[in-house]
């Protein structure tokens, strides 16, 4: 079984920082990519950030410039830096991971975690 946990969702004023993480943990094989990806009241499920195995990333280009996504080493951990905060900023933030288990090591699919939500507002 396969769990991410993500976390450092909140309360911040236009212009602010947040900073979220997620930990992914249980019977993995591998992980080909991790991605972070937000869901406002009304809209569908976007891709903010996305990191492969091999570091590369890729961003949304309305996040461009202000987030940065990282992962630690040796840490099934990623993180995602978002700057200059925007009320369109404001929605669900859900971790994604596109992995092998230990049980299936060799079919690819997807986990989410629980979301954490970020709400922009003066």
């Amino acid at each position: 079984q396969v769990q991410l946990v993500e976390s450092g969702g909140g309360l911040v004023q236009p212009g602010g920082s947040l900073r979220l993480s997620c930990a992914a943990s249980g019977s993995i094989f591998s992980i080909n990519a991790m991605g972070w990806y937000r869901q406002a009241p009304g809209k569908e499920r976007e891709l903010v950030a996305s990191i492969t195995s091999g570091s590369s990333t890729n961003y949304a280009d309305s996040v461009k410039g202000r987030f940065t996504m990282s992962r630690e080493n040796g840490k099934n951990t990623v993180y995602l830096q978002m700057n200059s905060l925007s009320p369109e900023d404001t929605a669900v933030y859900y971790c994604n991971a596109r992995l092998t288990t230990v049980r299936l090591p060799t079919t690819m699919a997807n986990y989410w975690g629980q979301g954490t939500q970020v709400t922009v507002s003066s």
